[in-house]
């Protein structure tokens, strides 16, 4: 792949065999060539942020994705694996087999558009995301929410949400 850039996957799942549908989803992701999982987190487990009372709880962990592919055609992809991996899109928050949510991308790359903004725009705040990113793209670059127009490492970032109370969504 020549002029890949590399992409942080936030992957999670609360329903049915939840490390073995993460593996399939890996493993769908690479299929043909055109994304690499270039490094992956532990598996976390933790308990659902918001949505209905009475969800499993979740496997989540990140993945770094080394693609030539765009930021809305990856995000085509990973929908499209999710669909397959029995992914209804019916209650907000709601319990998932799978979910594969794009965060970033490593050259800060921003999109604001109708169905994908990068960064994610709730990333900064969930150390459900934050835990796992930390242990693959550390030192990763990004916007400080905390201080517009300075930047933090993922490392600091999830330092902070792990020493937040819960918050929903």
């Amino acid at each position: 792949m020549a002029e890949d850039w590399i992409y942080a996957i936030a992957v999670g799942a609360n329903r049915g065999q939840r490390a073995a549908t993460l593996t399939q989803a890996a493993m769908l992701l690479e299929d043909g060539g055109q994304c690499r999982i270039a490094a992956r987190s532990q598996l976390h487990r933790t308990i659902p942020q918001g949505g209905p009372a009475g969800q499993e709880d979740f496997l989540n962990g990140a993945w770094l994705v080394a693609s030539g592919l765009g930021p809305h055609q990856l995000l085509h992809r990973l929908q499209a694996i999710e669909s397959r991996l029995g992914r209804v899109r019916t209650v907000p928050w709601g319990p998932r087999t799978i979910d594969l949510d794009l965060l970033l991308r490593d050259d800060g790359l921003r999109v604001a558009t109708a169905v994908l903004r990068l960064p994610h725009p709730r990333f900064a705040s969930r150390s459900f995301v934050l835990t796992p990113l930390a242990e693959i793209a550390g030192s990763w670059r990004v916007d400080d929410p905390a201080r517009p127009g300075r930047h933090t490492t993922i490392e600091a970032l999830a330092r902070l949400a792990a020493s937040q109370p819960s918050r929903s969504p």
